[in-house]
Formats: structure tokens, C-alpha cells, sequence
């Protein structure tokens, strides 16, 4: 299961940028839209800090702090900077998972949620369907600021182990 995790996760990270680089500009992922709460740029940030914390600070102990905030009120860089922010989540993820002890997916999550303690397995199951989900309004919100229909070519068949 470590294995598959790794595998989805930089999969959909390397989706993502692709969809940062089909932008035809600095300004077009910062686009607000009318009926979206978010754009582009700040799902990118939300993704990126999201997976460094909960992956690389919180697993891998690589000492990141997370600005929450700061992702949802960010604007302005450039697609190289957005592409940076994933290429370092993207070594994040890698080194964190290719490290963990696979027993470690039986163990609680190091952090509670509330009051709650969930399974690392579970958790980081979570965060690959979080990273999906929004790698998909990504898409849309490009089309929709680009009006190209085309499609980045994410979530690939093709990169999944074999049986």
C-alpha cells in the first residue's frame, strides 16, 4: 500500500504541474471566477502546504511550518514559483515515503483532529483523494481562464505499478 501511495501522490503532484504550466500566464492561475471561492494558484499553494505539513513535516520531520492561511490569501507568483512549491512538496513526499517503515500505516497519525486520532493509512489514503480532488477544480478553473478544453493528461493508468 506504501508503494501505490507513493506512486498516486507523485503522480497527481506531477499533474499538477502540468496544469501550472498550460496557464498562459503569471496573472491566469491568480483569475477569480465568478461561483469559485479559490483560484488556481491559491488550490496549488493549499495542495503544496498541505502535503509538506501533513506528509513531510508531520512523517518525514523535515521541519516544514505550514501557513494556511497564507495559501488562501497568496497572489501574484509567477508559474515558475508555483511549479517550485510542487517540485518541493513532490521531494517531500518522495523522501518521507520511500523512508517510512511500512508498520507505521497501522499506527495512529502522529497529529490529532480534534479529539479524534485516525489511522496513518487511512490519513494518508485522505490526503491522496484531497490532492485529486483538487487537482480536478485546478483543471477547470484553467479551462475556464484559458477556454482550452484540452486536458493535461492527470490521474494516468499508465503510472500505476503493475499487478
Amino acid at each position: 500500500m506504501l508503494r501505490e501511495l507513493r506512486t498516486v501522490l507523485l503522480r497527481d503532484l506531477e499533474g499538477l504541474r502540468r496544469e501550472i504550466a498550460l496557464y498562459p500566464d503569471d496573472y491566469a492561475p491568480w483569475r477569480m471566477l465568478p461561483g469559485l471561492p479559490n483560484s488556481g494558484g491559491s488550490l496549488a499553494l493549499h495542495l503544496t502546504g498541505n502535503l509538506r505539513h501533513y506528509v513531510g513535516a508531520q512523517l518525514g520531520g523535515t521541519g516544514y511550518v505550514r501557513n494556511r492561511d497564507a495559501e488562501f490569501r497568496s497572489g501574484g507568483l509567477t508559474r515558475a514559483d508555483l511549479d517550485a512549491e510542487v517540485r518541493r512538496a513532490m521531494a517531500d513526499v518522495d523522501r518521507t515515503l520511500a523512508a517510512l517503515n511500512p508498520g507505521q500505516l497501522d499506527e495512529p497519525y502522529p497529529l490529532p483532529f480534534g479529539d479524534r486520532r485516525v489511522g496513518t493509512r487511512a490519513f494518508l489514503l485522505h490526503l491522496a483523494v484531497h490532492l485529486t480532488y483538487h487537482l480536478g477544480q485546478i483543471d477547470y478553473h484553467r479551462r475556464a481562464v484559458t477556454g482550452d478544453v484540452a486536458g493535461a493528461g492527470v490521474i494516468s493508468l499508465k503510472e500505476l505499478p503493475d499487478a
